[in-house]
């Protein structure tokens, strides 16, 4: 049983939580021959499932996320009229985010709707600390199908929550042109730092 250990992320969405922090440690051991920077990262249970799904497909893993996810949605007060996955920010052979959101669509059961999507290709934020950067990467990056959105109460769904940033363009999105109800955002895991 995987053990999860549910953490607040603030942002303009009416409410968000992370399934669990990504790391809980991460030590600097040097470069190695190739001259890459090398860690020793320890991983929440559910960060480790997180990397086995984005690094190697371990599709096994993404249905145990989605497992762990639709117990915690399911004890929620509140109800969703739509489950939306971030859309990818890297080509890979198995979407990480929506393989997830369609496996907790299933179990919930929930709509997932594919109804974000990207505008042109983008470099990816993680590696943009600078928020002026981050903003000016993120205007106008996103469209939404708002016949899908309109007046629904929707449960955004992405893999990892570090700043906020594309979450919250997304949201305001959601709200402005998508005619959204309400936003509430549900992550696998968050960074320790929202650098």
């Amino acid at each position: 049983m995987t053990k999860i250990n549910p953490q607040r992320i603030y942002g303009n969405f009416v409410s968000g939580v992370a399934l669990d922090l990504h790391t809980l440690s991460s030590t600097y051991l040097g470069v190695n021959e190739s001259g890459h920077e090398v860690y020793d990262t320890v991983r929440s249970e559910v960060g480790e499932l997180l990397y086995r799904l984005k690094y190697r497909a371990d599709q096994t893993a993404g249905l145990e996320i989605a497992r762990v996810a639709s117990e915690f949605i399911a004890g929620q007060k509140f109800k969703f009229g739509l489950l939306v996955p971030v859309p990818p920010s890297a080509a890979r052979a198995l979407q990480p985010v929506i393989f997830v959101a369609n496996a907790i669509g299933a179990s919930v059961p929930l709509p997932v709707a594919n109804c974000i999507t990207t505008t042109r290709a983008t470099e990816q934020l993680k590696g943009v600390t600078d928020k002026e950067r981050r903003k000016e990467l993120l205007a106008g990056l996103h469209a939404v199908d708002a016949e899908q959105t309109r007046g629904k109460d929707i449960l955004l769904f992405d893999d990892l929550f570090r700043s906020g940033s594309t979450l919250n363009a997304i949201t305001d999105l959601l709200m402005g042109e998508g005619k959204a109800a309400s936003v509430r955002v549900l992550t696998i895991t968050k960074t320790r730092s929202n650098a």
